[in-house]
């Protein structure tokens, strides 16, 4: 039996997040005052006490999904067999699996964050989940349209996410429509995350990766850009900065867990989307999340 980890990426946050952990745990107490030292505020202030708007800030979102997770893991003292991790959820699966430490973790996603909003604010973009075609005929559409449209999270069979400049976007959403789409909607997020068009925080947080210490993990990491289980540090790093222009590969990576014997999966972190996206790969697969604190 191979147990392993998973962790949700940006979008999954809610008011009061972590809450529980912070008033009930001495040492989760004392990561979470880490953490507001490391960032310069108290985001526990607004990941406990906050407005859906003030928690939807990328500088807070980011840094508040990771802490959530990895506080939580260090609190149940987890031992993963795998890991993995949707996006920013790469980051908190590297430093559950120690291959990266609770204080570079926290900080390449504090830059990872800024430099996402920069990238949103001088190149804005669009997202749009697709809902009930095959991949091949998303990708194809794509393929199709002037200017930048790419497919970004390949999230489950029968839903995919792409992302690139509002025009093709919007193009893309209506010629999937008239193709079968069950659903072609555009998602509430303000840049083309994993697109070609987030280069410039792609440029910029290769810098901040180039100066942090990759450890080898404890178990093996099923990174985004290919789906494959990474021990060696120099891949992982190397797979780490592409991340922000390449697809999270989420379907593909459930798949090669599960063909690689993972029997059981624990999601780790606020909300239960991974855990849904899992069973939608594969209805048999034993799947529990641990977000309820």
């Amino acid at each position: 039996m191979k147990h392993a980890y998973v962790f949700p990426g940006q979008g999954a946050q809610f008011s009061g997040m972590g809450k529980d952990l912070y008033d009930n745990n001495s040492s989760a107490k004392e990561l979470f005052e880490k953490a507001n030292e490391i960032l310069g505020f108290r985001i526990t202030d607004i990941m406990f006490n906050g407005t859906a708007d003030e928690l939807k800030q990328t500088k807070v979102t980011q840094p508040a999904v990771f802490l959530h997770s990895v506080v939580l893991a260090k609190v149940l003292g987890v031992n993963p067999d795998a890991v993995a991790g949707h996006s920013l959820g790469e980051f908190s699966a590297l430093t559950v699996a120690g291959a990266l430490s609770f204080e570079d973790g926290l900080r390449l996603v504090s830059k990872r964050a800024q430099a996402m909003q920069k990238c949103c604010e001088s190149q804005p973009g669009a997202m749009a989940a697709i809902l009930g075609l095959d991949d091949a005929v998303v990708e194809k559409a794509c393929e199709e349209i002037e200017g930048v449209v790419v497919a970004a999270n390949y999230n489950c069979p029968g839903q995919l996410v792409i992302s690139g400049a509002e025009a093709p976007v919007d193009e893309a959403c209506a010629r999937l429509k008239e193709a079968g789409a069950r659903r072609a909607l555009r998602l509430p997020v303000g840049g083309a995350f994993h697109s070609p068009l987030m280069e410039a925080a792609r440029a910029e947080l290769e810098q901040a990766i180039s100066e942090v210490k990759f450890n080898t993990p404890s178990c093996p990491v099923y990174q985004n850009v290919d789906a494959q289980p990474q021990t060696d540090p120099e891949k992982i790093k190397a797979n780490l900065i592409a991340q922000l222009t390449a697809p999270v590969r989420w379907t593909q990576i459930v798949k090669n867990m599960l063909a690689d014997g993972v029997t059981e999966f624990t999601e780790l972190g606020p909300g239960n989307v991974l855990q849904g996206l899992i069973k939608k790969v594969n209805p048999e697969a034993s799947v529990e999340s641990k977000a309820a604190m």
